[in-house]
Formats: C-alpha cells, structure tokens, sequence
C-alpha cells in the first residue's frame, strides 16, 4: 500500500496499536475495508504526533499522495453531500436579522478583499466533476476555501473529490444555481466575478434590506424577483417557500408593497385587446377550431355568447366582443388567480405549463407571476378565512366553477428586489441582476442565456397554444 510510505514510524506504530483494538472488539472475520485503514491513518496519525510540524507534514503526505485521486472520489460523500442542504433556511429574506446579517457578511468580504480576493478559475477543455483528476482542481479549491465553502482541512489537490463536489455544490445553492457539482458555464461565470464585485453587492442590497426593515406583520407573502421564489412567512419564520416565473427584463414584474385581497378559484382568463387583434385573430384565420379547442367564447356588449363560426375573421378589423376563456386545465391561469392592490394589473396566479418551474431561468413573464404549488399558497393565505380548508379548497377547483373568495383579513405582500441576502449562520447568498440595477454589467452575465424575449402587451404569455 504505497500511502503508508509516507507515513512515519511513531504514527504507523499508533495506527496498528489503533487497528488491533478495534480488531479485537470485531464480531466475525469482516476485515476492514481500505477506506477504514485509510481514515485510521489519518485520525490516529494527528493523535499520535506530539509535535505540529510533523502532524502537518504527515497530513499533507496524505492529501498530496499520487494515487490519491483513486481512492477518494467517494470518500465521505454523506458529510461532504449535506453542504448543500446547510445552505437552506426558514429565516426569511425580509427577517428582523436581515441587515446585521449582510453587515456581517460586508465584513467578511472586506476581509477577503483586503487579503487579495479569490483566484479565477478556468477549467480548460474538460468539464470539472466529481471524479476528475485535472491541476485547475488546485484554484478550484483555493477559490471555494476562500469563500468558505470548502474547509481548509480538505487540502490541496488535483482531484476533484467528494469535498471538492460537496464545495461546488454548495456554492451552486448559494447562488441559486442547480446544485449537480458540475462545474458548467453559468457556475464557472458566478464562481469567476471578483470578491470586490461582490463586496460592493452587498452594499447595494443593505440599502434595499434596510428600506424594509420595518414592522412586515405577523403574516406576509415576499416574491423576491431576482431569485424568482415566493416565501409565505408567519411569526418572522419561513412556513412555505416556492418556486415562482417573473417578469423578463422588457415586461419587469413592478416591486411594490401592497396587501392580498383576494383568491378566485377556477379563474376566467379575458383576452386583451391587442392579443386579440395580433395573435388570436390570425390564429382563427388558420384554425377556425383554435377558439373551440381551447374553450374561449366570444361574448358579446349584452352579455350573449356568440358562435365563432358567425364571425368574418378575414374582415378589416377585428370582431368587437369580449374573448373569454373557460376555466379548467387548460386555463392560461390553471385553478387559481390571487389578486393584490395594484396599479400595474399584476397579479400571481397557477399555470397548466408546470414545466417551467423546472427552468434556470424563470424570468420570462409580462409582469404577473406564476406559482409554484400554489395550492399550498392559498390554503396558507385562507387559513383564517372561514369554510376554505384544503379540502373544500379541491372540491371547488373540481367542479370547474369560477369562485372569488373575499380574504377575512387582507395579508402584506412585498414584491421586492434583492440580489445578495445571508440569512443564516454567514451563508451569503447571491442572485443574478436580472434587470440590471445593481450597476455592474458583469452582475447581469447570466440573464439573456436561452430567455426568449417576445414583443407584445402585458399578459401576451398567457396566450393558450
């Protein structure tokens, strides 16, 4: 076993008196595997050294050994895999310890600032993941150690192993980025923007933290636009968090402070003009059933339905009537609509398109916001709206029939903007400048990559296909 080469004669000594002890107290033949003889070495060998240096050097013998990258890729993947679930937590962006939070996490940056910043990392032609043996491993750990998300004692290495994975994988929910450990373009892009720019973010985003550190309610909705979730907060703790698409950078969703008021179940969708007249009107010329198939009526100034086939679609202007879709699965709003004080006719609602939740990149609406699990949201926000448990909540979506439901007491919601926030134990968290405010291009590098950018009126992509 070439590893133990390196290890000198005192510590081999204290790992055999180790090894016999724990061998002794083994029921039946099962041997130790290597992974255990190696972890032996180790904690044995910092025990047994009396004096520093020789622990050091005896350690770094290990972390460096040649065939090192062979045996660790696995190697305790569990404590190295729940890095990135530490990054979560049920403080709220908006909670009472918001500002001292990212005041701590400016000192913290200025330190790193102060000491050089972090080294770029540049992964050449091959993509870095758990496994890889490559040298641009060595700045990927220098990078993530500086930043904190990889401990020191994972030391040196060419090899991208489990610490090196977990690292990653941390970093990638810090910033709200899938966390696979695989180092692709838009980790490599947010891993490479400089510990200055990043000081000078969380500047910025103190300011915005402190304009809402007042009194939020007990109970409050928060849709952070830049990191494109919702949280339901009650008591200063998160009761439910998900996942939300807001507006694109040419339609933004408008941040305002305004309170709930409403929930309508089985919503009706009506077309705006300009949809009618760009979209829907060409789209009957090609396909008279587009309208029937997709349950929208034409309804006329008395209120009398009238049939698509009685309308001269090849006429110079298009039919003056309201174009209303039925609710029901196919809906462009699904079940649910949740209404709020607005100027800017915004308001969140559900989606038969549940795919797009699933996306990097959930900025592509015309304003309005698209919930994830809105199910949960509502059944939150009607907790102290008698007659609307979770269970009559799916009986009346069953039925198909369009219900608003009035709110026994209106609830807060703060549709902000925040790009950096730490909420937890000095884990600071960053987002892309989607609408680019934070006055550093570089900010915003991720927010154009595969986001389609269609002209037309607000609510445009709500039109059903």
């Amino acid at each position: 076993m070439r590893v133990l080469n390196h290890i000198p004669v005192g510590v081999f000594d204290a790992v055999r008196d180790q090894m016999g002890t724990m061998m002794s107290k083994k029921i039946g033949s099962e041997a130790l595997s290597r992974r255990a003889l190696l972890r032996t070495v180790v904690s044995a060998g910092a025990a047994a050294l009396a004096a520093p240096a020789l622990a050091q050097t005896a350690m770094d013998d290990l972390i460096n050994a040649p065939r090192r990258g062979t045996w660790d890729d696995q190697f305790d993947a569990k404590a190295a895999s729940r890095t990135a679930v530490n990054v979560v937590s049920n403080n709220p962006v908006l909670g009472p310890g918001g500002p001292a939070n990212i005041q701590q996490a400016i000192v913290d940056y200025q330190q790193i600032v102060a000491n050089g910043g972090w080294p770029d990392v540049n992964p050449g032609q091959q993509r870095l993941r758990l496994g890889v043996v490559d040298p641009s491993v060595q700045q990927l750990r220098q990078r993530l150690m500086i930043s904190g998300d990889l401990p020191r004692e994972a030391g040196m290495s060419s090899s991208f192993d489990s610490y090196v994975d977990g690292a990653v994988k941390r970093f990638q929910a810090r910033h709200g980025l899938p966390a696979d450990g695989v180092m692709g373009e838009f980790t490599v892009k947010a891993m490479n923007i400089s510990a200055d720019v990043r000081l000078r973010q969380l500047g910025t985003n103190l300011v915005r933290l402190q304009s809402m550190s007042g009194d939020l309610g007990p109970r409050y909705v928060m849709v952070n636009i830049p990191a494109a979730y919702i949280e339901a907060v009650e008591n200063d703790r998160v009761a439910l968090r998900t996942n939300a698409v807001v507006g694109r950078i040419d339609r933004p969703t408008h941040a305002i402070n305004s309170k709930i008021y409403e929930v309508i179940l089985n919503p009706y969708w009506t077309a705006p003009r300009s949809i009618v007249e760009k979209d829907i009107v060409p789209l009957m010329r090609k396909d008279p059933t587009y309208l029937t198939r997709n349950n929208i009526r034409l309804i006329d100034g008395k209120g009398n339905e009238v049939a698509p086939e009685t309308v001269d679609w090849f006429a110079p202007k298009a039919p003056n009537f309201m174009f209303r879709q039925d609710p029901g699965k196919i809906n462009a709003m699904a079940s649910t609509k949740i209404n709020f004080h607005n100027p800017n006719n915004e308001y969140m609602h559900d989606t038969p398109q549940q795919g797009l939740f699933n996306k990097l990149m959930r900025f592509e609406s015309s304003g309005c916001m698209r919930v994830q699990n809105v199910r949960d949201l509502i059944t939150w926000l009607l907790r102290d709206t008698p007659g609307w448990s979770r269970q009559e909540i799916e009986r009346v979506i069953s039925t198909r029939q369009n219900t608003p439901i009035k709110l026994a007491e209106e609830v807060p919601v703060y549709i902000v903007y925040i790009t950096a926030w730490s909420a937890k134990d000095r884990v600071v968290q960053f987002r892309d400048d989607i609408y680019e405010r934070d006055g550093n291009q570089e900010l915003a590098l991720q927010t154009t990559t595969g986001i389609e950018k269609p002209a037309g009126a607000a609510d445009d992509d709500l039109l059903p296909q």
